[in-house]
């Protein structure tokens, strides 16, 4: 009974796996593209997030809370006069969403408010708000800033320890969770971070950059060796909020904390930034100023 359950899980995964890479040839990324600068919501193309988490064994029950922050840098959009209005604008979508939304027909989505028209920076926020709760499948907190209030925005980086300095020797470049120590014998609450974060697209392997920060309580977790892990994601390819979800789940469970909280903060492409967010404690991070080279 339990190989006919093992054959059917693996059947179903093979179904699914079809399924989304069919999803992900119908994208637009990777393709030519054409820019439609007239409001059209239909531009947004959502990815189930259940293949990934089937990979690292996160099913119905999220062992996790969190969010995942985008922010925009490129959205205008018309007065009722024809006057172009500028603005940045932060998305917040809850890891519980079913879908994400794939980053280039996000950013399609965005320059087609271009040359279309609406009477108030509400409206656009309104609108903006409905449409990535739809196409992501839950509530999608959007906040549109005016550039006289973007101006004031703080640069930042991580609190901690930074990891970069240390003195280890790299030569793994694929995910390799069995990197992760702990002292035994050690117990701690710390926060460590490193500004060497790089994976792949999943779909056209472009590089994405980032620092990530990570909270704990638990058996010390050895510096070296979590910085040969973080080292390991270089040639890696998966989408941003995956690849968190796969830190925190390998370190979860080679290094069984007490408490664990994942901040990734990637740099931007084509506009838009994305700062995922993955903690068995906190709901949201306590700040959300962009990282300095954001």
């Amino acid at each position: 009974a339990t190989a006919s359950v093992v054959s059917m899980k693996r059947k179903n995964r093979v179904k699914k796996l079809k399924l989304e890479t069919k999803s992900h040839t119908l994208s637009p990324l990777g393709k030519a593209t054409t820019y439609i600068s007239e409001y059209q919501r239909e531009l947004l193309f959502p990815i189930s997030r259940t293949l990934n988490r089937d990979e690292i064994q996160v099913f119905d029950k999220l062992p996790f809370k969190g969010v995942d922050i985008w922010n925009a840098y490129e959205l205008s959009w018309l007065n009722l006069q024809g006057k172009p209005v500028v603005a940045l604008a932060q998305f917040v979508f809850p890891c519980e969403s079913p879908n994400i939304i794939e980053s280039k027909s996000f950013k399609l989505y965005l320059n087609s408010f271009t040359n279309s028209k609406f009477a108030s920076v509400e409206i656009v926020r309104d609108i903006l708000a409905q449409d990535l709760s739809d196409f992501s499948g839950n509530i999608c907190k959007v906040d549109v800033i005016p550039l006289e209030l973007a101006r004031e925005t703080k640069i930042k980086s991580f609190s901690g320890i930074c990891l970069d300095s240390l003195n280890v020797e790299c030569d793994r470049y694929h995910v390799e969770p069995t990197l992760l120590r702990v002292d035994e014998k050690t117990h701690i609450e710390e926060v460590v971070y490193s500004d060497l974060l790089k994976s792949n697209c999943l779909v056209t392997g472009q590089p994405d950059w980032g620092s990530v920060q990570i909270q704990y309580s638990g058996q010390k977790i050895q510096h070296e060796s979590l910085l040969k892990y973080i080292v390991s994601f270089r040639n890696h390819n998966e989408f941003h909020e995956q690849c968190v979800e796969r830190i925190f789940m390998d370190i979860m469970r080679q290094c069984q904390p007490n408490k664990l909280t994942v901040h990734a903060c990637y740099t931007r492409r084509g506009g838009l930034d994305i700062n995922p967010f993955r903690s068995t404690e906190w709901e949201a991070p306590g700040e959300t100023a962009r990282q300095f080279r954001q």
